[in-house]
């Protein structure tokens, strides 16, 4: 088979592969407002490439590439120089001055964070009207206040098309048409793995789910922190707050507010319960060190009931202290010997996975203890946080092979290109279909790839596994439902506007 190059004005020739569905994809995106909605790996960048190079072409304005993270932002920037013939790129972060933002932001692409733009365009020294095109990648974001939903704010009057990308529109579906609603999207481009013109370019992903026993040593741990929650729940259903039999971390945590302007005799009881829970799942799922870990950051706050939690409560002061023990014995959690396990059962590069930075640390301590090369990646927030240029690195070295194992945190799940991973390992569970699909798809590109979840039985691992089961049925079938409700938005504007000729 000859393959077939994109032959477009500013397009480096023979750079970028021909695929139908991206073509025609890339295509409905330049008629009007619309998120592409395409499983990861399968090149969204290449069909933002086909629109900016459009857009570029009319002369009309500048485009402006958005992404959540300055690694991704760095990725998108590599990209467009290495296939558009134009050297008129500029990369901009929180990391440069505002003097010279001011001068990048005259550039005719730009790749940026959103934090930055959204404050930048506040400062006026960019504006909307300079922009011809805004790509909003990882585009699932644009909810609540995170920065795009401001930008996107700022952009209400512009003539700018608007493009957003994601591998999954969220499983709720007031989410999805907040985002949709916020954007002035019209139209929803979505592929699956399935589809007949993506088949060709997938690969497979084999997912295996791993159920490993607590030891008895956690199990005890296990059991004293329940027995110190219950007494919570006794007392805030004895001072008449309603909850239900199963216990929740979400449900306290949607009665704060309550708690503190009409039943304050339960803050305390409240507090020490969403606290207790947050150090029963990080056990759980993460085990005996990150549990220490997060226990001594608690006591250091100043916060409501802490004294009562670690100086009086009997169940939580011998859970620490049984916790020190098995610290003391060696003892971590039964999924690291199960690590080291599973990374041997598959030759090449693995990318572990894991929500908690104390765990990234325990997991690499414990690799590198086995004699398995590893990395780290996590975000840039805190005094431990990586800066842009290691986090980069980081990665660059993952693929150049100086490592066979990357333990990251949600800093690696989005949008990053890591060839060549052979598999992915979730070393705790996500309670998210966007979160679950975007790990999920940073293996399988080149040949079929090995999705491993480590499930402790008994635990939030197993809550969670449901959860998200759940949420992906619901992302699946989101697409659909929003070409319905625009479907509707413009018959019912037809009809306002027939109305108002006739009348």
């Amino acid at each position: 088979m000859v393959l077939e190059y994109i032959e477009k004005k500013y397009v480096q020739k023979n750079s970028i592969e021909k695929r139908d569905y991206q073509v025609n994809l890339a295509n409905q995106a330049m008629q009007e407002n619309c998120i592409v909605v395409l499983p990861t790996g399968l090149g969204k960048t290449a069909i933002a490439l086909q629109v900016i190079a459009e857009y570029l072409s009319k002369g009309t304005g500048g485009v402006l590439f958005l992404a959540p993270t300055r690694v991704l932002v760095n990725q998108h920037y590599e990209f467009l120089k290495q296939n558009l013939t134009l050297d008129d790129i500029s990369l901009i972060t929180g990391e440069d001055t505002i003097q010279k933002r001011a001068k990048l932001w005259n550039s005719s692409v730009i790749c940026a964070t959103p934090e930055i733009t959204k404050n930048d365009l506040d400062r006026q020294i960019v504006s909307c009207d300079q922009f011809s095109l805004v790509v909003f990648d990882e585009v699932h974001r644009t909810v609540g206040d995170y920065a795009y939903s401001g930008i996107a704010e700022r952009f209400t009057h512009s003539t700018a098309r608007i493009l957003g990308m994601t591998a999954t529109l969220p499983s709720e579906k007031d989410k999805a048409t907040e985002l949709i609603s916020k954007l002035r999207i019209t139209s929803v481009a979505e592929r699956t793995e399935d589809s007949p013109d993506v088949k060709p370019y997938t690969q497979e992903t084999n997912t295996e789910w791993i159920y490993v026993e607590l030891p008895p040593e956690m199990k005890a741990i296990q059991t004293l922190l329940k027995l110190s929650l219950d007494e919570r729940y006794d007392t805030l259903r004895k001072n008449g707050i309603k909850l239900a039999e199963q216990q929740s971390l979400s449900a306290l945590l949607r009665i704060r507010q309550f708690v503190l302007t009409q039943n304050r005799r339960s803050a305390k009881p409240l507090f020490t319960a969403i606290r207790i829970h947050y150090a029963l799942n990080i056990l759980e799922a993460h085990g005996i060190t990150s549990f220490l870990k997060f226990c001594e950051r608690a006591q250091l706050k100043k916060g409501v009931g802490i004294k009562d939690l670690f100086e009086v409560d009997p169940n939580f002061t011998r859970a620490i202290h049984l916790a020190k023990d098995a610290q003391s014995k060696g003892i971590e959690h039964s999924k690291i010997a199960k690590l080291k396990e599973i990374v041997e059962s598959v030759p090449g590069k693995a990318l572990i996975f894991t929500s908690y930075r104390d765990s990234v640390n325990v997991i690499f301590n414990k690799l590198t203890e086995m004699g398995i090369s590893a990395g780290i990646l996590i975000g840039k927030a805190g005094e431990t946080g990586q800066k842009q240029k290691k986090q980069i690195d980081t990665v660059q070295n993952f693929r150049d092979g100086l490592f066979r194992v990357l333990v990251a945190t949600r800093v690696g799940e989005e949008g990053l290109d890591i060839s060549e991973v052979n598999q992915v390992i979730f070393y705790d569970n996500v309670p998210s279909s966007i979160r679950f699909i975007q790990r999920r798809g940073r293996t399988g590109r080149k040949d079929t790839g090995k999705l491993v979840v480590l499930i402790a039985k008994n635990t939030i691992d197993e809550t969670y596994y449901w959860i998200g089961k759940r949420k992906m049925t619901s992302a699946k079938s989101m697409g659909e439902k929003m070409t319905k409700v625009l479907q509707k938005n413009q018959e019912d504007e037809l009809q306002k506007t027939g109305l108002d000729v006739f009348l």
